[in-house]
């Protein structure tokens, strides 16, 4: 039980690591810093760890990408929502697209409603002065994007029988 413990939560170092890393390759949406690496880590951490290691993932990279100015604190919200939501939907379901809708709609929708708030009491009047669903949008670009590439890449995996074995090596 430590070991695999201890292996979920390298494997979560690790994710975490790639999205802070590739949130270098972000691009501006409105007020808001797309990344899309960030949610294709959010599907990984669901197919590999499970919601509660994807939402602690994706807090830390939210951390670490505000600490190094790579992002913004809406992070938060949509990395977060969109984690717990795929997370739990793959938990429930296993099923691929499922995953990947829960993350667009965590992330795009219930992400990008929650940054409003967060908008208006910590990064001034002028965040605040664009409509509750303005964060939408860009919150959506992003996310589209990083399911993209991990629906690519899970089912790539999937196909090739490596995810069967992967998953099964953190079970035991």
């Amino acid at each position: 039980m430590k070991s695999n413990s201890t292996k979920k939560l390298a494997i979560a170092g690790i994710l975490c690591a790639v999205a802070v890393v590739g949130s270098m390759f972000s691009f501006p949406v409105f007020g808001s810093k797309c990344a899309p690496v960030q949610h294709m880590v959010n599907i990984l951490c669901a197919v590999f760890l499970g919601p509660w290691y994807g939402v602690g993932a994706a807090f830390v990279a939210s951390l670490l990408r505000n600490l190094l100015g790579l992002g913004s604190l809406l992070a938060f919200p949509g990395s977060m929502c969109g984690a717990l939501l795929c997370g739990v939907a793959y938990w429930k379901s296993r099923n691929l697209p499922v995953t990947l809708a829960a993350e667009v709609f965590g992330t795009g929708i219930i992400g990008g409603l929650l940054s409003y708030p967060i908008a208006i009491a910590f990064m001034g009047k002028a965040a605040g002065d664009i409509a509750f669903y303005a964060y939408v949008v860009p919150f959506l670009v992003s996310t589209v994007g990083g399911s993209i590439l991990a629906g690519i890449l899970v089912f790539a995996l999937e196909k090739s029988g490596a995810l069967k074995h992967m998953q099964a090596s953190l079970e035991h």
